[in-house]
């Protein structure tokens, strides 16, 4: 497992090589970005910004998405995986927002997570992105990289490794870490093709070294 020193030159390394990580969901309120965030579940980030603009020019607010029949909402987000689903929860979301909190958002992740299609980790994207709240929303990318590098055990839950890094990474910097772990995965540590020769973290990532003795040894 990685040591504070180390720990703090991961955090250091990231925002070098990602200084503007940002969330990749193009939305402009806080209800734009819950919207996307519950379709981008098992889906990717550039796909649902393919839908969304069109989305959000036709539904301006939660009110809207409550005037058209479920069948309508399936069609507008079809290319999404699960659509139909993400469709119902959408609804369901929609109208609680409405009805109990006045047709704005809530702010604190308990209540956010009450509502359909939101999770955990929905929640604290939302949360972070939308009302700067201290944050580490962990999804496929945020725990494969905590775990490559030793910040995480393997067999650690996702919950586990969320309060790990919360506890591991000073809170100021929750947020930006979360973004930089994800820009760090999905463009540098990949799932199936990590760029290990490249890494600037090599010497001190497990997973890397590992990866390196194996390639040497294929290559003999």
């Amino acid at each position: 497992m990685l040591t504070k020193v180390q720990i703090r030159r991961v955090l250091d390394t990231m925002g070098e090589m990602f200084p503007d990580a940002h969330c990749e969901l193009n939305h402009s309120t806080p209800f734009e970005l819950a919207i996307a965030v519950v379709l981008s579940a098992q889906c990717t980030d550039a796909l649902v910004n393919k839908v969304t603009p069109g989305l959000f020019a036709k539904y301006n607010g939660p009110e809207d998405f409550l005037e058209v029949p479920i069948e309508e909402l399936e069609n507008d987000i079809r290319r999404i995986g699960l659509f139909r689903n993400k469709a119902k929860n959408i609804k369901k979301l929609a109208r609680t927002v409405v009805e109990q909190y006045q047709g704005s958002l809530p702010e604190s992740r308990d209540e956010l997570m009450e509502l359909s299609g939101v999770g955990r980790k929905t929640a604290n994207v939302i949360a972070s992105v939308a009302f700067d709240v201290p944050a580490i929303a962990v999804d496929t990318h945020v725990e494969r990289v905590s775990k490559r590098l030793g910040i995480c055990r393997w067999k650690d839950s996702v919950l586990e490794v969320e309060k790990t890094l919360m506890r591991k990474i000073p809170e100021d910097e929750w947020s930006v870490s979360h973004h930089r772990f994800i820009f760090f995965g999905r463009y540098h540590c990949k799932a199936q093709s990590p760029q290990c020769e490249q890494c600037p973290l090599l010497e001190i990532c497990r997973e890397g070294q590992k990866r390196m003795k194996q390639r040497v040894g294929n290559e003999r």
